[in-house]
């Protein structure tokens, strides 16, 4: 296993772990269980620590595909911006998370606020996420970049 190969692993779990995360918080907080919410800042705070985990492979990564004819650095170069962005935006969400987490657990006053705000910053990362899937994608997957060609194929039956 090279570290391309890693990076194709752990790149998936800070993405859907942020979606999960939304997902169970957006539940804990229409039922009002403590223990939903909690859940969700831990799936939170492991999709951080997995963005970490992406970006260090990422690097790696990149040097492996830059030996590669027929890739291109333009699309490297902006899924890698949109990379650093978002692991900022995770790693400002896992810490916001651990202090919700505290909050929750110690029944402080501002828990609540601190969930909502919480979660619209969940959202705001989830709209990175995209882009940093989407264009990570389009670096091999044609098939999925606006400028992809479409070929027209013969059928067996002529």
């Amino acid at each position: 296993m090279n570290d391309a190969h890693l990076h194709l692993i752990v790149n998936h779990f800070p993405i859907v772990g942020l979606f999960i995360g939304t997902l169970v918080l957006i539940a804990g907080l229409l039922l009002k269980k403590t223990e939903v919410k909690l859940t969700a800042f831990g799936i939170y705070i492991f999709s951080a620590i997995a963005s970490a985990m992406a970006n260090k492979t990422g690097e790696e990564a990149e040097e492996i595909l830059e030996e590669i004819a027929g890739i291109s650095h333009s699309l490297i170069h902006t899924h890698e911006e949109y990379a650093e962005t978002f692991l900022v935006l995770a790693m400002i969400l896992g810490a916001l998370s651990l202090i919700g987490f505290i909050a929750e657990v110690k029944k402080l006053k501002f828990a609540n606020f601190l969930t909502v705000l919480i979660l619209l910053f969940a959202i705001a990362a989830g709209v990175s996420a995209t882009y940093v899937g989407t264009s990570g994608g389009e670096i091999r997957h044609t098939e999925i970049r606006d400028d992809a060609a479409v070929v027209e194929h013969e059928s067996d039956d002529d």
